[in-house]
Formats: structure tokens, C-alpha cells, sequence
């Protein structure tokens, strides 16, 4: 009987699926859409449940300087690369997921500029009544590209600086006279349908692109679950999932 009865729980214990967890999640904002379509994959391969926090590069350093911990940390490379020499990130855990490029917007109704050409889009900056950026990693290579192009300090006296891609959002969506904005092109998609309008990317010849990876923290508490989601993005259905909101 005792045999019987521990064959059954042996059995019980191979068909149950391991219990479902919450995993904490801090994330750049740039790769939202792609990463909520991620979370629904996750949740329905593996029962866990992605709790996301999302914030711009230089708020995730703060807070992992203020010591917060997560299972999964979702930034741009050099950020892993930090967070691993900080012992904030298990070393060698790190899993690609892709890149996001910038993009240029008016509000819905505006003329759009012609920004096809480097030239062009250099042309259309200096006859804007107005420029809004944001003061995160985008903003920070606008500055360098425009310093590049020349053009920095005519563009200062009009241009309007936030520390975020959602505000930079909402003021051309409310704006007006001729204003051009910038942002992470999957940022620019979640904001058509309130009333902004993506004009295009940034000429290729100047396209930046800002590379994403997934990482274990140290902190984790959900480790296994977390290893899981982590082999998961690997896979096709995982990469597909970002792909269809705008990470490329």
C-alpha cells in the first residue's frame, strides 16, 4: 500500500505544472508594446505573470542605485554590462531582444515635413516653429546628431526637452504651428490613434538604433520562473512577440 500510494503521489507530482508566479519586471519604456505582447505569450506558455515597470534609461539607473531588485531587467546592453559589474545582474544571463529606431512626428492634421534626405530633414529643423525631445538615450543622440548636422544652437532658443517619450507625446499631440518631435518609433505607435501622426523614421544615414537584452538580477525571487520567460524569449514565438510591436 505504502508503494502504491507513493507511486501515486510521484505521479501527481510529474503531471502538475509548477506553480504559477508573479515576476517583477523594470524595463526601458522604449520596448513596451513589444514586450506587453510578450507578457500574454508568457502568461499562456508558462502561467506567469510579467508585473512591468517601465522607465526611461537614466530612472532605471537611479533605481537600481537606490537599491531596488527585480526578477528581469529589460535595457540597452552597456546598462546590463553596468548592472553586472555592480553585482545587480547574474553574469552570462543575458538574452537579446532586439532594437528599436527613432522617429519623427507631427500631430494628425499638421503638414508633415519632407525628411527623406538628411538634407531635407536638416531643412525642415530649421524651419520649425518648434522641436520637442526627450532628455533619455533618444535625446541624447538628437543632441549629438544635430551638433553633427550644425544646427545645435539655432535649434535650442525652440526647442522643448522632457524627461520622458510620453510627454514629449502629449505636447505635439496638443501643440501647434509648425512643430516637429522625436521618439522611440514603437513610443510614436502606441500615440497614433490619440492624435499624432509618425512622419517616418530619421534618414537612414542617420537612423540611431538602441539594441535591447533581458537579464536575471541578483535579487531575484522568482528565479526559476524567471529563467523560464528568459528561455522563452529566445524562442520564435518569444522574438515574434516583439516584432509585432515595433522591436525589430
Amino acid at each position: 500500500m505504502n508503494k502504491l500510494f507513493a507511486a501515486a503521489l510521484l505521479a501527481a507530482a510529474v503531471s502538475t505544472p509548477a506553480a504559477a508566479a508573479d515576476i517583477k519586471v523594470l524595463s526601458a519604456g522604449a520596448i513596451e508594446p513589444g514586450l506587453a505582447a510578450f507578457a500574454q505569450i508568457a502568461k499562456r506558455e508558462t502561467g506567469h505573470e510579467l508585473k512591468i515597470q517601465f522607465n526611461t534609461a537614466p530612472q532605471i539607473a537611479k533605481r537600481l542605485a537606490a537599491g531596488e531588485s527585480y526578477d528581469l531587467l529589460f535595457s540597452p546592453p552597456p546598462a546590463i554590462a553596468q548592472a553586472v559589474k555592480d553585482g545587480k545582474v547574474v553574469a552570462g544571463s543575458a538574452v537579446p531582444v532586439g532594437r528599436v529606431g527613432g522617429g519623427i512626428i507631427v500631430r494628425a492634421g499638421a503638414t508633415p515635413p519632407e525628411v527623406a534626405t538628411v538634407e531635407a530633414f536638416r531643412q525642415a529643423l530649421l524651419a520649425a516653429d518648434s522641436v520637442v525631445y526627450n532628455t533619455a538615450s533618444t535625446g541624447l543622440y538628437l543632441d549629438k546628431l544635430f551638433a553633427d548636422m550644425g544646427i545645435l544652437e539655432q535649434l535650442k532658443p525652440k526647442s522643448t526637452r522632457y524627461p520622458d517619450g510620453a510627454s514629449v507625446m502629449e505636447h505635439v499631440i496638443k501643440g501647434k504651428g509648425n512643430e516637429i518631435g522625436f521618439g522611440a518609433i514603437t513610443e510614436i505607435r502606441m500615440y497614433e490613434a490619440k492624435g499624432l501622426k509618425l512622419v517616418g523614421p530619421l534618414p537612414a544615414a542617420v537612423q540611431n538604433y538602441t539594441s535591447y537584452e533581458a537579464a536575471l538580477m541578483t535579487g531575484a525571487t522568482a528565479v526559476e520562473p524567471a529563467q523560464a520567460v528568459l528561455r522563452l524569449l529566445a524562442t520564435p514565438a518569444g522574438k515574434a512577440a516583439f516584432v509585432s510591436g515595433g522591436v525589430e
